[in-house]
């Protein structure tokens, strides 16, 4: 944290990807220890099923929760959060997979092992509905390839919604966020 506040970097998202396949509540000692630390907006997210959780990770100095399986599973949640904390401190993450021979996108939870029952363009397209301030969308083909951005997903997800994006999954290169950033 320490180096990235020297490198005055914009914001900091922090997932605990394990904590809800665990089964875990948020590590409320991590989650102050990055707080007290943090000179840029922090997000943190894993492990996070109740709006208790929610206003104690608040509480801790963060800015932005992050939801995955809460969200997915239950959308309603996503309206529960944002009428506590305010739709800009809430990013819904949904991990992404194609699926099948069209190669139609899914969403998935719990590390890529869960489907979601979900529809895909009918999630993304509700989200903001629902209260959520900002999408993080997680690729879950390319991450970690460093081959590039899936830019079909990415397409996709601005066609369907006019919220604030955050990507994941394939950079390999400054060129590889530009493309997205154009």
């Amino acid at each position: 944290v320490r180096i990235f506040n020297e490198k005055e970097v914009d914001e900091l998202i922090v997932l605990d990807i394990d904590a809800t396949v665990r089964g875990e509540e948020p590590n409320y000692d991590l989650i102050q220890s990055l707080a007290s630390e943090c000179r840029m907006p922090l997000c943190y997210g894993g492990g996070i099923s109740t709006v208790e959780q929610v206003r104690r990770i608040i509480s801790l100095g963060v800015e932005k929760v992050a939801i995955s399986a809460e969200a997915v599973n239950r959308p309603g949640f996503i309206t529960e959060v944002a009428s506590q904390i305010g739709s800009q401190s809430v990013v819904v993450v949904l991990d992404v997979k194609k699926k099948g021979l069209l190669g139609r996108y899914s969403v998935f939870t719990h590390n890529g092992k869960k489907a979601a029952s979900q529809d895909f363009s009918k999630l993304v397209t509700r989200l903001g509905d629902l209260g959520a301030g900002e999408i993080l969308v997680n690729s879950i083909d390319l991450d970690g390839e460093m081959t590039g951005y899936d830019m079909a997903l990415i397409e996709k997800v601005r066609s369907l919604t006019t919220l604030p994006l955050t990507v994941l999954g394939g950079a390999s290169s400054l060129e590889d966020i530009a493309r997205v950033i154009s």
